[in-house]
């Protein structure tokens, strides 16, 4: 179906250094303008983002700092973006959560007046979750193809959750997966071991998942001020940082395995 638009749709996407919208940079911005009459024009601009990209980024979308050294600022294309843009609606995956904020930052950072007021902003993901969701009621009625009774009684939703895994092995024994970084694999397969690996996105060090493993195995804090560093930085750096979390408001278990990490340090 054609969309019924009243003016210009802008679809964008960003590639950055990094999740942060406060500190990273674009470094590639792709925007495809779906006018009313139907016509589209598309323009992309690869930046140098005068700031490191974050080797997690890097991995995703594959460009480095040698890629953009000669590439123009934001600063520097923000007006010709900006005239683009105008009079447009926006449309992105995810965008009202980071492809806008992250756009808007970078023009205030150019001293570009980007008005946000008056447009209206679509996010296709949104409209998927809500369309699709993901809950144990979605997942049976999808597998099943049949309707969950009771849902939300306990001895029903234990039920159904067995019975959908049983089904996802069915559906998905020989159907290949890609990961972020492009590996190619079949992981759902009748083995407890590679259906835990597959169920989790990340590492957890702790049951909630605020202290995660990186690459080489250290514990990392996934939130916070200090997400992303090593839990032994943190400590050796800001020693306060622990007795802080020992008296906040965080799950006993991670508090045991801060206190673990502590002692490893004091060598006890």
């Amino acid at each position: 179906m054609e969309l019924n638009l009243k003016r210009p749709l802008a679809f964008f996407d960003i590639e950055s250094t990094g999740l942060n919208v406060s500190k990273d940079r674009i470094i590639e911005l792709c925007i495809i303008k779906v006018n009313p009459n139907g016509t589209t024009e598309t323009k992309t601009w690869l930046l140098n983002p005068d700031y490191p990209i974050s080797e997690e980024a890097q991995k995703i979308h594959g460009i480095s700092q040698e890629d953009v050294k000669d590439k123009p600022t934001f600063k520097q294309v923000a007006k010709d973006v900006h005239r683009f843009l105008a009079n447009c609606d926006l449309a992105g995956y995810n965008s009202n959560r980071f492809d806008i904020p992250m756009l808007v930052e970078e023009f205030l950072r150019a001293d570009v007046d980007f008005e946000v007021e008056n447009r209206h902003f679509i996010d296709v993901q949104n409209i998927f979750m809500k369309m699709e969701p993901r809950t144990l009621k979605a997942a049976y009625r999808f597998y099943l193809q049949k309707e969950l009774e009771n849902a939300h009684s306990a001895t029903a939703d234990v039920q159904a959750t067995y019975e959908v895994l049983k089904a996802q092995l069915d559906r998905y024994a020989q159907t290949n997966y890609t990961d972020k970084e492009g590996a190619v694999s079949t992981p759902v397969k009748n083995d407890v071991e590679a259906l835990a690996r597959f169920s989790t996105h990340h590492r957890n060090a702790d049951l909630m998942g605020q202290i995660i493993y990186n690459e080489k195995g250290e514990e990392v804090f996934n939130f916070g001020k200090h997400k992303g560093k090593t839990v032994e930085e943190v400590f050796r750096k800001e020693p306060s940082y622990y007795d802080w979390m020992q008296k906040a408001d965080f799950p006993l278990y991670t508090k045991k395995l801060l206190t673990k990490i502590k002692l490893r340090m004091l060598g006890k």
